[in-house]
């Protein structure tokens, strides 16, 4: 009986309940849609980050000592004057190489190891002297950490492996350059160190920073360069399985390498800052949007019971009790809540996948990035259903406590 009244409150004012169900659809729809767009948005950050970054980096940059000659040979007391002090540098890059894999290795959670040599040059074609950086690579390690080799537009990534004087150049840089595949460009290092290296391939990382002023070449060649043993190198790049887990893996590392382990959310606070910020924006937006809905709803069934006041005296005349009319208001409440959430989804999937057709040609995309979590769309579930029961509970509860006595005799 109590979900007959129900319906028909519901279906007598047809464009009211209407109303009310298209308030939880706006609010759940535009739910799903910020936070199918932000996490879009963040994949395709975390997407151009680590196609260049590692979870983990390992690198020596100790170059200074605490040695003090002065304070142990001086006695105390003599008065000394020292100019134009110099800094001496007592150590230069990872020199073991090979046992620091070896011990990173054993470590669980690592997916992928590279060493690097990294180190600034002058390119130069002819007249032309563009200043930017070599990395050295392990070809196979440096491909299975960061998929390099499908960005390689022009030649081939493995190439590096069997021509190992060869050279990739960045995009921008190889234009800037004038040069093309099979084409030599000459290096010059800070020691004057002086090389043609022919053009391999070409790489476009969407990256215009490093697609401008980045060159790879083999680790074995950066070492010949550089006059470096076999064994060296400037960085170690690591990835483990979960990259939000980097501190774990550090404190292993820790007791056991001598060098400055750094995290990449160490490395790169901003990205952290800039993706938590955008979370909890679209969240705040959602919550409001479906707070505002929950608010309407409450006006509307408030609105209903006024209306409908007199009736609900003759009911609770009639015999029923307060809770009898406080479930006839929550049902219309859940079963506004229902629809609206059911509809709000589908109408948030549908937004969503326009969007996702609109063309955005920047950094690689093609179109604006929508990436669908179904936490999300539970989520937006359950919190249209019980902003919209919350909504209803306050009006039936008001409901529930009529006196027919005093509304019959007016």
């Amino acid at each position: 009986m109590n979900r007959q009244i129900s319906f028909v409150h519901l279906t007598s004012k047809i464009w009211q309940t209407l109303v009310a169900v298209l308030g939880v659809t706006f609010g759940v729809s535009m739910y799903i849609f910020m936070n199918s767009f932000m996490n879009g948005v963040n994949n395709t950050q975390d997407s151009l980050t680590f196609s260049t970054l590692a979870h983990v980096r390992i690198y020596n940059d100790e170059n200074t000592s605490t040695y003090d000659p002065v304070v142990e040979f001086v006695k105390p007391g003599t008065l000394i004057n020292i100019r134009n002090k110099k800094s001496i540098q007592y150590t230069d890059g990872i020199k073991n190489t090979s046992q620091v894999i070896s011990l990173v290795e054993k470590q669980p959670g690592v997916t992928g190891i590279a060493p690097q040599l990294n180190f600034s040059v002058f390119f130069r074609n002819g007249a032309k002297k563009i200043n930017g950086n070599i990395s050295g690579v392990d070809v196979v390690n440096e491909n299975r950490l960061f998929a390099i080799g499908d960005k390689v537009i022009s030649g081939r990534w493995k190439d590096l492996t069997y021509r190992k004087s060869g050279i990739i150049l960045g995009k921008d840089l190889a234009k800037n350059l004038g040069v093309k595949l099979n084409d030599n460009v000459n290096i010059l290092t800070s020691d004057g160190i002086s090389k043609n290296l022919p053009v391999e391939g070409i790489v476009e990382t969407s990256v215009k920073g490093i697609d401008r002023s980045q060159a790879y070449v083999n680790i074995v060649t950066a070492r010949q360069i550089l006059g470096k043993n076999f064994d060296f190198s400037s960085d170690i790049q690591i990835n483990i399985a979960d990259r939000d887990k980097t501190g774990e893996l550090i404190n292993q590392l820790k007791p056991l390498i001598p060098y400055q382990i750094e995290s990449w959310q160490t490395a790169n606070q901003q990205l952290v800052a800039a993706s938590q910020l955008r979370n909890i924006t679209a969240i705040a937006v959602s919550l409001t949007i479906l707070l505002v809905a929950g608010f309407g709803i409450y006006n509307i069934m408030n609105m209903t019971i006024n209306e409908k006041i007199k009736e609900i005296a003759i009911l609770k005349a009639m015999g029923f009790s307060g809770k009898d009319v406080k479930n006839i208001f929550l049902t219309q409440a859940v079963i506004i809540g229902v629809v609206g959430s059911i509809t709000g989804i589908l109408f948030g999937y549908g937004i969503s996948s326009l969007v996702n057709e609109v063309p955005f040609r920047i950094a690689g995309l093609t179109t604006l990035p929508i990436f669908y979590q179904p936490v999300d769309f539970i989520m937006a579930t359950v919190f249209g259903t019980a902003t919209t029961i919350f909504a209803g509970y306050l009006p039936s509860r008001k409901a529930s406590k009529i006196d027919p006595v005093i509304i019959i005799r007016g």
